[in-house]
């Protein structure tokens, strides 16, 4: 059975490297390598693997385009949501090669002899995929602030301006303060429940797969777990979409006007 952790293999100084770590790192070095590959080979007169990754990039900042509504921040965001999208894919892609969770070595673990394998999906891995959520998150409101300002942002959240102006309002201002202060804290708590659940999603359906190729590996070492290696390829390409896309919408939201300035807007122009 699949262990819950992602087990130790080695150690630089006292950094434990772990088994997922590694087909993180192995990931990284791939995409790296291949930008710098294509960066240095790239023609006026395109070639074929040019050509496809030119498509592949105009689909994605159409994709984009449906989200943001503005080019202008599609190409914005495109580096990072790309990127995202693509270690996420290639990590989860990686995991389907043979000799991931199989290849290994024999070490007594929990009082018996367990096999510890050299690798494992790195997105099957609670540590990586909390990591990436939480960078999303932070990213996003570091483009907030660099969009709006820190206080312009910060007051979609904690809206202490508000409650200091309603005293001079009257109370219902103050009871209407009071509220979106209270929605304020909210919204703040449900910036680390997106994290979380970023997170979660990604760790549990890319773990659960690792699970079932297991069971169905360990009923047979043939043919019948084929057609379930090929759902997990189609798993990764969902999650690491979903995962990105919805990244891609907290980035959108988080460089958008507050809602008090839209109102404000429209009474302008109204008037």
């Amino acid at each position: 059975m699949v262990p819950l952790a992602a087990e130790t293999i080695a150690h630089i100084g006292s950094f434990a490297v772990t088994n997922s770590l590694l087909n993180a790192w192995i990931a990284a070095v791939i995409l790296i390598v291949g930008a710098g590959i294509l960066r240095l080979n790239l023609k006026s007169r395109p070639g074929r693997f040019q050509n496809l990754i030119e498509m592949l990039f105009e689909f994605l900042i159409k994709t984009f385009d449906s989200v943001t509504h503005d080019r202008s921040r599609s190409k914005k965001f495109f580096p990072l949501v790309t990127t995202l999208f693509l270690f996420i894919l290639l990590s989860n892609w990686l995991g389907q090669l043979p000799g991931t969770g199989s290849i290994g070595v024999w070490e007594y673990m929990h009082g018996k002899l367990e096999l510890v394998p050299i690798f494992r999906p790195a997105t099957a891995d609670l540590n990586l995929t909390l990591a990436l959520g939480l960078f999303s998150i932070l990213a996003t409101h570091i483009a907030g602030i660099a969009t709006l300002g820190f206080f312009r942002h910060g007051n979609k959240f904690i809206q202490i301006g508000s409650l200091l102006k309603s005293f001079k309002k009257g109370p219902i201002a103050i009871m209407t303060a009071c509220v979106e202060f209270a929605a304020g804290l909210i919204e703040t708590a449900g910036e680390v429940a997106r994290a979380i659940s970023l997170s979660l999603r990604l760790f549990g359906n890319i773990f659960a797969g690792e699970v079932l190729i297991t069971v169905m590996l360990g009923l047979a070492a043939f043919v019948v777990p084929l057609p379930f290696q090929a759902l997990e390829l189609l798993v990764g390409v969902i999650q690491a979409t979903v995962f990105s896309l919805l990244v891609l919408v907290f980035l959108t939201l988080a460089t958008e006007k507050p809602h008090g300035e839209h109102a404000e807007a429209a009474a302008g122009e109204h008037h």
